[in-house]
């Protein structure tokens, strides 16, 4: 599975972006996808994932009830809705694939390259 995320930028704090991750190869479906994101100088640190299905996101407590994982498996693709954005979910972010359902980087095997988002104050 090879992955590609998009959709990043310099948006104001309280202000929205969707990422995009992009897949091709077979068997997307089965995957669980996992958002994940890094900031200068820190670990990549989970954000959220969805299960093949669709149904039942998990997210880290420091994006629930702002951000939104959301997929559709017939077009290969996995979405992060980020709502009431704040200067501390500036990072760059990074979309996962994996058959475990985990909050780890060590529970996905594939990544994409990345996409930054900047939260200005």
């Amino acid at each position: 599975v090879q992955l590609q995320a998009s959709g990043g930028g310099l948006v104001q704090v309280g202000g929205s972006l969707r990422l995009t991750c992009a897949a091709s190869g077979r068997n997307f479906h089965k995957y669980v996808l996992g958002w994940f994101r890094q900031a200068p100088g820190n670990e990549r640190e989970f954000v959220g994932r969805v299960r093949g299905t669709g149904k039942n996101p998990h997210y880290a407590d420091s994006v629930v009830g702002r951000f939104t994982i959301s997929r559709d498996n017939a077009n290969n693709s996995v979405y992060l809705q980020m709502d009431s954005l704040k200067p501390e979910d500036t990072a760059v972010y990074f979309c996962a694939a994996g058959l475990r359902l985990g909050e780890n980087t060590s529970d996905y095997n594939y990544w994409g390259q990345g996409t930054q988002v900047t939260v200005s104050s």
